[in-house]
């Protein structure tokens, strides 16, 4: 068993769902909150993939890890899943909304089904679980969601103008759930990550990379671990009075 067993166990007894938890940010996420003691359900689209991620955090951090195949466009998929988990675990506590699409072109190159996979998952795969976890939060009024933004749905950016409009829909989101939840006792927040070290940035050329890391004010591109930590953060208590906020993550890229 590792050391990271023996750590603060601030999480200890709370549900966490993490989507696309099976790499990049979800995955770090899935880690972060396991490492405090939570009980932690992750998703991907491959379910070999989610309970071979799941049966690994579970003995790295000595808690319960499960791991579920989960469709965050179908919204029936999703209202099962999260009716199930409620039903399993006695509750939801925190959803993370991490699922998410990403294609870049030029908006006259942009093709249809590019489109529509980045608008079904970032916008309206994100609305289904927020809804889908807000009615089983309700039961016990008490919950926290984050949701995946990002510096592009701000500043925008030349050749990802889908991908910007789907995250500034999920800054609009953020701040009207947040309204509208709050009365429940549950917060809805935001992340907004910048340049950080994933797949989503493997093809991107090394000379890009380095004017964007020229522009952030730390000097480095991120890790999936900086923006998870975040994310900890605002699932926690010592957020209970932080809500309809968008978190940069960003290394200080926007200032």
């Amino acid at each position: 068993m590792t050391d990271s067993v023996t750590r603060d166990r601030a999480f200890e007894g709370r549900i966490c769902v993490v989507t696309g938890g099976t790499r990049g940010i979800g995955h770090a996420t899935a880690s972060a909150l396991a490492e405090q003691g939570a009980t932690v359900v992750l998703t991907g689209r491959d379910e070999a993939a989610a309970k071979e991620r799941a049966a690994e955090l579970a003995a790295q951090h000595g808690t319960v890890v499960a791991g579920h195949a989960l469709d965050v466009t179908d919204s029936a998929q999703v209202r099962a899943f999260f009716t199930g988990t409620a039903r399993e675990y006695g509750a939801v506590d925190c959803l993370v909304a991490n699922a998410g699409a990403m294609e870049d072109a030029l908006v006259g190159m942009m093709r249809d089904e590019h489109i529509s996979r980045m608008l079904d998952t970032n916008v309206v795969g994100t609305i289904t679980c927020l809804q889908a976890a807000a009615r089983v939060m309700m039961r016990k009024r008490t919950g926290s969601i984050v949701l995946l933004a990002s510096i592009v749905g701000e500043r925008g950016s030349a050749g990802q103008s889908v991908y910007a409009a789907s995250k500034g829909a999920v800054t609009a989101l953020t701040k009207s759930t947040a309204k509208e939840l709050g009365r429940h006792g549950i917060r809805v927040n935001a992340v907004a990550p910048g340049m950080i070290r994933t797949d989503l940035i493997a093809n991107v050329p090394d000379e890009v990379v380095e004017r964007r890391t020229a522009d952030t004010a730390l000097g480095r591109v991120g890790t999936p671990e900086d923006v998870a930590r975040a994310i900890r953060f605002l699932c926690g208590t010592d957020a209970e009075f932080v809500t309809g906020q968008i978190l940069g993550v960003d290394g200080g890229m926007v200032l």
